[in-house]
Order: C-alpha cells, then sequence, then structure tokens
C-alpha cells in the first residue's frame, strides 16, 4: 500500500484512511457556524486555559459559545467553568451543560461517575467519543465552537482536523526552544491537511513583577514571533505565568478573569 497523502480523492473507496475520513453529521437539531480548534504539540503548556479564554472572550464579543472538550483522557475544561453537572438526555440528543454565562459545555468528566476517574480507553475508543461529541449532542445553535484537543497530533487531532467543517486553528507553545520545534510539527500537520492557523498563543512568556512591573522570561527567550513569521501567521499572542489565573481555572471561575492577552486573536474569530 502506498503512503497517505491525506488526499482522499487519489485512493480507492476501499481506502481505511477514506473511511475513517468521511465526515460525520452534525445534531440534526443543532446549528454550528465556526469550529476553532485549540491543540498543543505536548501537554502542559496551558491549552485548556487558553480554549476557555478564548470561549469568555468569544461570549463577551456576543457570540453563542461553545466548548467541545476533545481531550478525553485528560479532560478539564468542565472544571475551568466550575461545571459538576452531570450529562443527560432529551429526544433532541445530550444536552450539554451551561456555565454561569450560558456557554455551552461538553467534557468527558460529565460522563464518568467521579471527575477524578481514570478514562483508560485505547485511541480507537476516545476518537469515537469525539465524533460523538459532534454527532449526538444537542448544542442548539451555536456562532463559535472552540474544541480542546488532547496533546500531540495522534488520532483525535487527525479525526477532528479531517473531518469537522474546522474553520481555523489556535497554537499553544510556550518559550523553551524544544517546545518550538514541537510547534513546528503542528503547523505543518495542519498545513498538510488545509487548515488555516489563525494564531500562535505563547503562555508562559514573562513573568511581570508586582512590585516593579518588569518582565521577566523565566521560561527563556520567546520564539512565538521567528515561527509565526517563518510561516506567514500573523497574530501572535503572549501570556504571563499568572497565579491569578491558574487560580480562576482551578475554582472554576474562568469566566471572571480580567486580561487582553487573547483579545486580538479573539476579534479576529
Amino acid at each position: 500500500m502506498s503512503e497517505c497523502t491525506h488526499d482522499c480523492s487519489t485512493c480507492s473507496e476501499n481506502c481505511k484512511d477514506r473511511k475513517e475520513a468521511q465526515k460525520p453529521q452534525l445534531n440534526k437539531y443543532s446549528h454550528v457556524d465556526k469550529v476553532y480548534v485549540v491543540m498543543s504539540g505536548k501537554g502542559g503548556v496551558g491549552k485548556s486555559m487558553v480554549t476557555s479564554q478564548l470561549a469568555v472572550l468569544s461570549r463577551r464579543n456576543g457570540k453563542r459559545t461553545a466548548v467541545l472538550d476533545a481531550d478525553i483522557t485528560g479532560a478539564s475544561i468542565a472544571k475551568s467553568f466550575g461545571i459538576k453537572d452531570k450529562a443527560y438526555g432529551s429526544e433532541k440528543g445530550i444536552l450539554p451543560a451551561e456555565s454561569v454565562t450560558g456557554i455551552k459545555v461538553v467534557s468527558m468528566n460529565m460522563f464518568l461517575k467521579d471527575e477524578d476517574d481514570p478514562v483508560v480507553w485505547r485511541s480507537s475508543l476516545a476518537t469515537g467519543a469525539v465524533t460523538q461529541f459532534w454527532t449526538d449532542v444537542y448544542w442548539g445553535d451555536v456562532d463559535a465552537m472552540f474544541i480542546d484537543m488532547p496533546p500531540g497530533t495522534g488520532d483525535i487531532p487527525l479525526t477532528v482536523l479531517q473531518s469537522l467543517p474546522v474553520s481555523g486553528i489556535i497554537i499553544v507553545t510556550s518559550p523553551q526552544e524544544l517546545v518550538g520545534m514541537i510547534v513546528k510539527k503542528g503547523v505543518k500537520m495542519a498545513n498538510m491537511l488545509g487548515v488555516p492557523v489563525i494564531g500562535i498563543v505563547e503562555n508562559m512568556s514573562y513573568y511581570e513583577c508586582d512590585k516593579c512591573h518588569e518582565k521577566l522570561k523565566i521560561f527563556g527567550e520567546s520564539h512565538a514571533d521567528e515561527i509565526a513569521k517563518e510561516y506567514g501567521i500573523f497574530n501572535v499572542a503572549k501570556m504571563p505565568v499568572s497565579p491569578l489565573l491558574a487560580s480562576a481555572c482551578d475554582n472554576g471561575a474562568i469566566e471572571y478573569f480580567e486580561g487582553d492577552w487573547l483579545k486580538k486573536i479573539a476579534d479576529v474569530l
């Protein structure tokens, strides 16, 4: 078998990858205008925090907003929004939870008996769950949906980018040079699949002293601008190391955060 080119028009109907790439249909009672994917090459860079903030800014801009947590084995979006409700269904499909400000959320934790129960699944099951979040959840009318990806460029990111109508990608990184190399893998994956990268968010870019306001680059020099220039990406945001933001996520209060680090990207979306 020849190597997959990710162009389904070049292969036969019996190709396994082609069958897997067939697009699942959105819940028939729902309409989603734009889908934005937030991804990172590795874990621990604050991808879920960025997803949550972008959703909050979208809602503040008056958009009907939803978050689909595709990080099945490391789900954290519900906690960021303070959502403890379990999922339940109706005749139109599974009902998403709603945050204080009306952001619709579906996350794997909503299907577990206890939120700290592990999800010990092979990738095929996890990918199937993400697809069902798209097909079986009654989202209603949504202007902007943000999908929080698991880290890396594996099965779930590939399935989402190939099979859902993704309008653009936001890539989250941190200043370390090693992470910069991994970011390039994500950008190349997006280019390979023909999905535009809207922006790069460099989290933990600096720490601002609360006394003298000097910006200390405690994780090294930034590489976001040079990566963006290399690949023609026009929107770069740099977020600080912020105990307040971390606390907001931990305490389910992300909707009350203050800061304009992501405003430019949110306005572009």
